[in-house]
């Protein structure tokens, strides 16, 4: 069976973990400076590795390792979830952006 996709930018759930991506990249901006090279470089890492483990796995040929990838997404969309709720901890973000994010995640998640 071919793949109906011409490109890995194509995919749906990699589009939206695109957006979620952008998504912290916004939040992180509001945290202090000094968080910078912390929690906020922790962050961005994790998002990064959502779309970027969703490509590598549009590229590998078997089934397997496509999944192995898919699964390595899904940990590092949780781990970007902890590290919110280190952000809420903190105090550099509120419930209510925290419950935003985890909605994002529950979308995210869903594809």
């Amino acid at each position: 069976m071919e793949n109906t996709y011409k490109g890995f930018q194509e995919l749906s759930v990699w589009q939206a973990a695109r957006k979620y991506k952008l998504d912290i990249y916004h939040l992180v901006s509001l945290f202090p400076i000094d968080e910078k090279y912390n929690l906020s470089n922790q962050l961005i890492r994790a998002a990064r590795s959502i779309p970027a483990n969703i490509a590598e796995g549009y590229g590998r040929y078997t089934y397997k390792d496509q999944i192995h990838f898919c699964i390595q997404a899904k940990g590092s969309l949780y781990e970007t979830l902890n590290h919110i709720v280190d952000a809420v901890d903190c105090n550099y973000i509120n419930m209510e952006t925290k419950t935003e994010f985890e909605l994002k995640l529950k979308e995210l998640k869903s594809f």
